[in-house]
């Protein structure tokens, strides 16, 4: 990236409408995202958001760096959800309170079981999403919460298991991502 071109990922020097256009062709980008797939068009997000394809080619050259731009926001989100969480007082109600809403969320946005998850690869225990949810876990462990053998790897393929087959299966109601969720939280009790 050049030095004149401004880091895509941070808008805090962009001009106030511009930021106001990100925010909504990242906002549409995940709607229409969530609704196609990954096949959608960059005028099919343009038109959601109500702007010209030029003002989305202006900040995003290409669909993939639209792509990286809602991952990286729904990266946000799971950090962020993953950080309040570690503060909790009870931390096996507070993952549970997790794993549900990140359920309800991969339902309504399955983009994020390809473009998302994947980029936190679950096998990386360096990564600050899982160090962040294997001392929540740890937490849990140590009040006798969850089994003494559960770890943040376990947790990710469990979720990625039940979401990948209710993917397949076409089911997008998120109440029953909840239960499956609910479901696997269940069986880390003791």
């Amino acid at each position: 990236m050049s030095p004149a071109t401004p880091n895509p990922a941070d808008w805090s020097d962009r001009r106030a409408d511009a930021r106001r256009n990100h925010e909504r062709i990242v906002a549409a980008a995940l709607e229409v995202f969530s609704e196609k797939g990954l096949q959608a068009t960059v005028p099919e997000v343009a038109a959601r958001a109500g702007v010209g394809k030029a003002t989305v080619y202006r900040s995003y050259p290409t669909k993939a760096d639209l792509v990286r731009a809602v991952a990286d926001q729904e990266l946000e989100w799971l950090r962020t959800r993953l950080a309040a969480i570690a503060e909790d007082d009870d931390p096996y109600t507070a993952l549970r309170d997790f794993v549900g809403d990140a359920s309800e969320r991969l339902a309504r946005q399955q983009m994020l079981l390809f473009e998302v998850m994947p980029r936190d690869d679950p096998r990386n225990s360096d990564s600050e999403p899982n160090r962040m949810l294997q001392r929540i876990i740890d937490a849990a462990r140590e009040r006798g919460q969850v089994r003494a053998d559960v770890t943040a790897l376990d947790l990710r393929v469990l979720v990625g298991g039940y979401a990948r087959i209710l993917f397949d299966l076409g089911i997008r109601d998120p109440a029953q991502w909840r239960r499956y969720a609910d479901l696997v939280m269940a069986a880390l009790r003791p």
